[in-house]
């Protein structure tokens, strides 16, 4: 597969068959979901995106732990029947799995025993690509869900049956607007941002009232004349400066502010678009009530590396120099660890470190918490530029998880990538793509020696220290880890299909399972009737095969057959 074929493959998407619901159901005895078990959820339960508004991706079931997890294996898998990328953690409500898929499909399932209840399945356009066909998952509120779906619209479903509450358009999708992000729920509003930005759209989070769909706020990414941060733009450049918003933001529910990340400037090159850009590649402090924005920070300016930082931040609570700091932790596709602190008026840098090698940043100011930059690695117009990491930078999309008990965060992450291409100027053209580059321009490259390229690696966000690292010789790591308070770290995101779980404290692998396909996935813990779960969807595709085709395979020659297709896979102890 040539470079420019691994990359217009993402546009490729699937006609569904119509939208209806299946029903074998409907559900019984369905569990409403409330602000109060939002905020507070169950153990047994995984309701968010990282289980908690924290985003920690932290269960605290233990009794899958360090000396019984080799005892794991699976009870049931339920084949989704669908191809593509299956990146959406299964949402556990008392009993009830709640899975979503690719092709705009959600599945409910009994949790216990796999059995089907209905299954939604959207009529997507026949026109319909994008860079990511794929979802992350629904959201909860009393008794609906909500899906953000590729065609650019927020659609709720009754839980009990699938069938369609409201449909409600939020951008066109002809323009290269779609949505796969999980929408977050607050107080009863349905929140999602925006996915595009490589078409020039401008970016947004918005949210919708979670009974009738009626847009309640919008807010964009890119401020337009008049707002804070204009300034940082030049001409109308604004207009289409990419910052989409495409993955769920964490809460705080203590001083009810959302945290959303935002991504990088549009097309690539900075030179195309002088100034720092805000608020590309940031972090934005939300009010959710009115979408106003209370604070940012921006983790790097001018972005010309195609680094988005829509990853949220975890909100951890660090006992940090004497003083307790309500900080914001982010391993940056910029490859730096940041380590901020929250306030009510402002987000503050309190620290920050490469955690791979990078070769783009001299430094990071220590006033500032800006990024210093070394000219010679960053890309301009009519000259090629290489750089490292490449353009899935340290750590992509896939998330980090925190242990409550061990103080550690998890990283999947991926080093010795590197890459590089030609700037260019070229007009936009709705709805298609707006790189900066010609596709078969970008190079992408492993360095010399490298003797590994995934690591999964836990850090000490107190003191900046690695703890340990686990490498993967022949692959890289692309999937999300979640920790439980069994002091074990769960992570897929391989090319040889496996499952795993580690010691939190050590890094000893323990336990793996071959599945169907890759793992990019979020594993999720719960428990019905006294027994722990361990939940993960097996479907490889999108990023996690380009970056096999274009890196592993194509550059050091690793083959690996990654068939496509989902199933959900669920395990228990052996009883």
């Amino acid at each position: 597969m040539t470079r420019k074929q691994w990359l217009l493959s993402g546009f490729v998407a699937f006609t569904c068959l119509a939208s209806t619901a299946a029903v074998s159901g409907p559900i019984e005895n369905y569990s409403p979901v409330t602000a109060q078990r939002l905020e507070n959820p169950e153990p047994s339960n995984w309701m968010l995106y990282r289980r908690t508004y924290d985003g920690q991706g932290y269960s605290p079931l233990d009794q899958i732990n360090t000396s019984n997890v080799k005892g794991l294996t699976p009870v049931w898998t339920f084949a989704t029947g669908v191809v593509e990328g299956h990146e959406a953690p299964p949402i556990i409500n008392n009993g009830v799995m709640f899975v979503a898929t690719p092709m705009g499909q959600v599945i409910a399932l009994n949790a216990k025993t796999g059995d089907e209840y209905w299954r939604y399945k959207r009529q997507l356009p026949d026109d319909l690509f994008q860079l990511h066909p794929t979802s992350r998952g629904v959201g909860l509120w009393e008794d609906k869900l909500y899906l953000a779906t590729t065609d650019d619209h927020v659609v709720a479903l009754d839980a009990k049956t699938g069938k369609v509450v409201w449909d409600t358009k939020v951008q066109d999708y002809k323009k290269g607007q779609y949505m796969t992000l999980m929408p977050l729920i607050v107080d009863g509003k349905v929140i999602v941002g925006g996915s595009g930005g490589e078409f020039g759209v401008r970016g947004y989070v918005a949210a919708y009232d979670a009974k009738d769909g009626k847009e309640l706020w919008r807010t964009y990414t890119i401020p337009g004349e008049g707002e804070p941060g204009h300034d940082t733009w030049q001409g109308d450049d604004w207009k289409n400066g990419g910052g989409s918003a495409w993955m769920t933001g964490n809460y705080d529910k203590d001083t009810k502010t959302i945290y959303w990340g935002v991504g990088n400037a549009a097309p690539w090159p900075g030179e195309t678009h002088p100034g720092d850009n805000l608020y590309t590649s940031s972090v934005l402090a939300l009010d959710p009530n009115n979408g106003k924005i209370k604070t940012y920070h921006q983790y790097h300016q001018n972005d010309s590396w195609d680094w988005d930082e829509v990853e949220a931040p975890m909100l951890i609570d660090l006992q940090r120099d004497g003083r307790n700091i309500k900080s914001l932790v982010h391993p940056g596709r910029d490859a730096i660890f940041w380590v901020l602190e929250r306030t009510p008026t402002k987000i503050n840098y309190v620290a920050g470190w490469p955690f791979v090698s990078t070769d783009v940043w001299k430094g990071i100011d220590a006033e500032t918490g800006k990024p210093i930059v070394d000219p010679a690695h960053k890309p301009v117009i009519g000259k090629r530029v290489e750089f490292c990491p490449s353009l899935w930078g340290g750590k992509d999309w896939p998330s980090a998880a925190y242990s409550q008990k061990t103080g550690l965060v998890y990283v999947p992450a991926n080093e010795n990538f590197c890459g590089g291409f030609t700037g260019e100027k070229v007009a936009l053209k709705p709805g298609e793509l707006w790189l900066g580059t010609k596709p078969e321009d970008i190079g992408l490259k492993t360095k010399p020696g490298a003797d590994h390229f995934g690591e999964l690696q836990a850090w000490d966000p107190v003191t900046g220290k690695k703890v340990w690292q686990h490498n993967f010789p022949k692959s890289q790591l692309f999937g999300s880890v979640t920790a439980t308070a069994g002091d074990l770290i769960f992570a897929g995101g391989t090319n040889d299909r496996n499952f795993r779980a580690f010691n939190a404290k050590t890094g000893e692998l323990l336990w793996e399972q071959k599945t169907n396909s890759g793992i990019m996935g979020m594993p999720v813990s719960y428990e019905i009737d006294g027994t722990q779960y361990i939940a993960i969807q097996s479907g490889w595709g999108v990023d996690a095969q380009r970056i096999q085709d274009a890196l592993v395979t194509n550059n050091i020659g690793i083959e690996a057959n990654v068939p496509q297709g989902g199933v959900v896979w669920v395990f228990a102890l052996k009883k």
